[in-house]
């Protein structure tokens, strides 16, 4: 082949080559453009826009929660924090305004250095330099403000308590989302820098509560500097909540309690079970979760102090003592076996098993019926009843009276639901033995016959018991907001399965106790008082601490529309000498408001 052949030949390779370049070339391109912009161009675009576009969102405010007359109890307040644009400030103006910053408002530079670079590292949008700021330190900010481009004052809505530890076991408390929550909840429009309710209404009535987020969408450029306004949508706040408790009852009772180490005092409408007041000592202050900084030491002495100050003891379960002799004299007539005209020989003790069990006085009272037996509040006289009826009809006896289950509360998450002991029970092994191991003994139902050992209630559970007592006989439902429930409905209110002689001999004996008994005291101290009936406790502490001290009580006697139960958790001395002045402040402050 001639030279001028082959060089022909070898430019058409040449040129062949060159045109398949190119057409792999475009067709490499133009793949690769069909792939970003038709298969994947939505998720290009989002990241466009999340480079163009800022949400800024705005909290909603929580809804209050005020009490039956309309006091403030849960409320909102404003928080100015100092917050800081990185993107708006290079490395040498923020030399520049941290100084600056540091001699205005007088603050540690070196805090203010380390807050900064956190959030350089953390590639934070704003940096938070100072949580919270006094309303001196924001004016002195405002005159000064031009001098600190880059710098802003963030306004926050944040939960209060204006009155610190009032019902802080009824309203609860609020804190911040957590992940593994906020993963939960994200898709019902909560945000990772959003608060949830932790405990009491707070959390009961959460969604309620809430409202929902608003915001801002804002278009910046490269750098990061607002082009404009998008669209705003508003925040929608949050319901308020109306609650059936008096904040002058409720601020009574915290302070009847105020001398005690621990305890509890209920007051509820006997009709309708609205709850008036409900305290617990010791108590807390739900202010603190919403501080901007708390210490490890503050949150110790809250989570891990061995005086368990967020226990609501009116809904935790205890020995209730003497005020369960409603329930074992309510067993002993309805049975027939032990009917309302009975007399029985009291002893000084009687042997039960390996025990004998004493009566309070070491004496004896001689024969009595059933109302002076509640008017000394003797102890052999109700032990022979119970001992005879045996656990299985005081167990269905406690039933009917609402022990042994939860009361309906709202707070059902927080309720303990109380024990009453059955022979099963102590068959199964009693919760801590082998099953035949822990038989049922003699000494077992004495003890329950008088509310001890192997029985515990709450002093909640405890009102609503009496509140049938004193409403004509029914099982009421406890509860903390009215809402548009009518709550005199069979659905709420049950009418419980007693007889009239039955009912009428359980009052007159309550009675007997204020008029000349173990509570005489009451009347003694408060002769302007309405008649009152009720019952002294002085219950052992079967986990091991000291005495308790209960006393219950309803009033007026033939009309009732108050009962209180008052608790002194492992205070020796007696219902009488412990509970009932508890019980008197309450008393003395109802009536002189419903006079």
């Amino acid at each position: 082949m001639s030279n001028k052949k082959k060089k022909q030949v070898s430019l058409t390779n040449q040129s062949n080559i060159l045109i398949l370049f190119i057409i792999l070339l475009f067709s490499f391109i133009s793949g690769r453009l069909f792939w970003l912009q038709i298969i994947n161009g939505q998720y290009y675009r989002k990241l466009s826009d999340g480079n163009r576009i800022r949400l800024i969102s705005t909290p909603p405010i929580r809804g209050k929660i005020l009490d039956t007359n309309g006091v403030l109890l849960a409320s909102n307040k404003l928080r100015f924090s100092l917050i800081i644009q990185p993107h708006l400030v290079d490395e040498y103006r923020w030399k520049v305004l941290s100084a600056n910053l540091s001699n205005l408002l007088n603050i540690n530079r070196n805090n203010l250095e380390s807050k900064y670079k956190k959030g350089l590292q953390n590639n934070d949008f704003s940096i938070i330099l100072i949580p919270e700021m006094s309303q001196e330190e924001v004016l002195r900010f405002r005159e000064q403000e031009a001098r600190f481009k880059g710098l802003q004052i963030q306004v926050a809505s944040i939960r209060t308590y204006p009155h610190q530890k009032v019902a802080a076991h009824i309203l609860g408390y609020i804190q911040a989302i957590n992940n593994q929550e906020y993963k939960k909840l994200s898709d019902k429009g909560y945000k990772i820098q959003d608060v949830i309710g932790r405990s009491g209404l707070e959390a009961t009535f959460e969604e309620h509560l809430r409202g929902k987020w608003g915001g801002e969408m804002l278009e910046v450029d490269s750098v990061g500097n607002i082009q404009r306004s998008l669209g705003f949508k508003s925040p929608e706040a949050g319901n308020d909540l109306r609650l059936t408790i008096d904040f002058e009852l409720q601020k009574a009772a915290e302070e009847a309690l105020s001398d005690k180490k621990a305890g509890a005092i209920v007051v509820l409408d006997p009709h309708t079970g609205a709850i008036k007041a409900m305290a617990s000592q010791p108590s807390f202050d739900p202010n603190f979760f919403t501080q901007s900084i708390t210490t490890q030491s503050e949150y110790e002495k809250i989570f891990l102090s061995p005086t368990t100050p967020l226990l609501s003891r009116a809904l935790n379960a205890y020995d209730p003592g003497s005020t369960w002799k409603i329930v074992t004299a309510m067993a002993g007539m309805e049975s027939g076996q032990f009917k309302s005209d009975v007399l029985l020989k009291t002893a000084p003790c009687i042997q039960y098993g390996a025990h004998c069990f004493p009566e309070h006085n070491r004496k004896g009272w001689g024969i009595i019926g059933y109302e002076d037996a509640f008017r000394v509040s003797s102890n052999t006289f109700f032990y022979q009843i119970g001992v005879e009826v045996g656990i299985r009809e005081l167990h269905a006896t406690a039933l009917k009276l609402g022990f042994n289950t939860r009361t309906g509360i709202e707070l059902s998450n927080e309720e303990s639901s109380g024990f009453v002991a059955t022979q099963k029970w102590a068959d199964r092994g009693r919760g801590w033995g082998l099953p035949g191991s822990t038989p049922w003994l003699p000494e077992d139902i004495a003890s329950a016959s008088i509310g001890q050992a192997v029985v515990q209630v709450t002093p909640l559970q405890l009102a609503r018991a009496y509140a049938v007592f004193a409403n004509g006989g029914y099982l009421i439902t406890p509860h903390l907001v009215e809402g548009d429930i009518d709550w005199l409905d069979s659905q709420y209110r049950e009418k419980v399965d007693i007889t009239q002689n039955t009912y009428d001999t359980i009052r007159r004996g309550l009675r007997k106790v204020v008029e000349s008994g173990t509570g005489r005291d009451l009347e003694l101290n408060s002769l302007t008082l309405p008649p009152v009936a009720g019952k002294t406790g002085t219950a052992e502490d079967s986990s091991g601490g000291d005495d308790h001290a209960w006393f219950v009580c309803f009033t007026p006697y033939d009309s009732s529309d108050i009962v209180i139960v008052a608790f002194a958790q492992n205070t020796p001395g007696g219902g009488s000498v412990h509970a009932i002045p508890m019980a008197q402040d309450i008393l003395n402050i109802w009536h002189k408001r419903s006079l």
